[in-house]
């Protein structure tokens, strides 16, 4: 059998989907446990419980200095910039994305207007942004609507113009209006798949949060891990990156399980497309 055509069993795939995290933490502890021993002060590769310390400290311990528990604090203000920014790029991506590819005029006047901006580089315009906006919130919302919305607006274009012409020549024949064919045709299909756009977006999503909060700001995650970069804190800047990879892990996560209960019919579509 060609080796395209076998697949693991059930245990064999959760023991290889488990297998490189292994790896990694085991790579780890090799490393640090190395360093450790020639140096007990080494902070470039804390140990475990360096590691849990930290979380004991940032995430269930109150600041002395401000009485707040520093990580839920950093956290709700990193997650209220990116749901903020994110719904607005959905809300962009899904008008212009479905006007674009559905409406040949407005294809033809924003189609290469918008494949040039998703070509500008977001972080280059952080200086631009902090001069023009402030260094408020305003500033770094608008920093992940400018690197995340022009990609949506493109993919939803493209998934909307993948539609079936037959079904919008039916739908037409049936007396449907424009508004009509948006709301009972590309609508229902495209909002999967707008899902899984957004879900493609998450990695950079917190790349832009955090470069904007590294920067400018007295509050979140990206701020805090530059912050204690000063005192080579190691173990708090690991325990803080371990916790955005599994925000940004649960949040892919969310969008599947809705993208599945919202739209149960998708998956067999996706499968025979």
């Amino acid at each position: 059998m060609r080796l395209i055509n076998r697949r693991p069993n059930a245990g064999a795939g959760r023991i290889l989907a488990l297998l490189p995290f292994i790896v990694v933490l085991g790579a780890y502890l090799v490393g640090s446990a190395a360093r450790l021993a020639e140096n007990p002060n080494d902070k470039l590769l804390p140990s475990l419980s360096s590691l849990g310390a930290a979380l004991q400290r940032m995430a269930f311990s109150t600041d002395p200095r401000t009485g707040d528990i520093l990580m839920l604090v950093d956290t709700e203000a990193s997650l209220y910039r990116l749901a903020a920014a994110l719904a607005i790029a959905v809300a962009i991506g899904l008008v212009l994305g479905i006007a674009i590819g559905l409406l040949p005029y407005f294809r033809a006047g924003l189609g290469a207007f918008v494949a040039v901006v998703s070509m500008v580089p977001p972080l280059a315009l952080l200086p631009i942004l902090f001069i023009t906006m402030g260094l408020g919130e305003a500033s770094k919302i608008a920093l992940i609507v400018i690197g995340v919305a022009p990609c949506l607006v493109r993919d939803v274009a493209l998934r909307v113009g993948d539609l079936p012409p037959q079904q919008m020549i039916k739908a037409q024949t049936l007396g449907a209006s424009t508004w009509q064919i948006v709301l009972r045709v590309v609508l229902p299909q495209t909002l999967p798949r707008l899902i899984d756009s957004l879900r493609l977006q998450i990695g950079p999503a917190w790349l832009f949060l955090i470069a904007a909060e590294a920067i400018a700001s007295e509050s979140g995650l990206g701020y805090r891990i530059f912050l204690v970069r000063r005192y080579l804190a190691m173990d708090v800047i690991l325990t803080y990156v371990i916790w955005i990879t599994l925000l940004a892990f649960l949040m892919d996560r969310g969008l599947a399980l809705l993208q599945r209960r919202a739209f149960p019919w998708f998956a067999a579509a996706r499968a025979t497309g």
